[in-house]
């Protein structure tokens, strides 16, 4: 028992669930290994919230709580975008509008940051929009992935709803 202690002590130590610690003593076993299993405890860097300056209250709720429960570290590599940033984007193919909802500051888009750089392995894109999507569920806000997209598939893309959230 001393081991397991020492062992769930180490593993506290690097993450969010310091507090686990606390459910360890209280709820015996069950209870600490209920919550070591939820997400990694990562948390957005300051460069990442700098970077959600503009974006929509909601939006910027939804990343915050998704990075809380994600299985894979994220960044968040743009939010608000200018027209001229967008019309890079568009003119090289990396976008396929000049209508982005980041120039409203209803879109993110988040990478994947494995071992200290962003990677773009489809399947850690996956695990991040369940978090995503999870998170949007929990907190009631509609969101759309750019890898639920049929013709322009757009992994790090997440944007509320045209619809829900007209610009203004």
């Amino acid at each position: 028992m001393a081991g397991f202690f020492f062992w769930a002590f180490a593993l506290l130590r690097h993450s969010f669930l310091t507090f686990g610690l606390v459910g360890f003593a209280r709820g015996g076993c069950r209870r600490a290994f209920l919550f070591l299993g939820v997400g990694m405890g990562f948390r957005l860097s300051s460069r990442s919230l700098a970077r959600l300056s503009g974006v929509h209250d909601d939006l910027f709720s939804v990343v915050e709580r998704a990075i809380q429960i994600t299985d894979v570290d994220f960044t968040v590599l743009e939010g608000v975008r200018s027209k001229s940033r967008q019309k890079e984007l568009f003119e090289s193919g990396a976008s396929s509008t000049m209508n982005s909802r980041h120039l409203t500051g209803h879109a993110v888009d988040l990478g994947a940051w494995v071992t200290g750089g962003v990677r773009w392995d489809w399947p850690l894109y996956y695990k991040i929009a369940d978090a995503m999507k999870q998170a949007a569920s929990e907190l009631g806000v509609p969101i759309e992935w750019g890898g639920d997209w049929v013709t322009f598939k757009d992994g790090p893309h997440f944007q509320l709803p045209w619809n829900q959230y007209p610009s203004s």
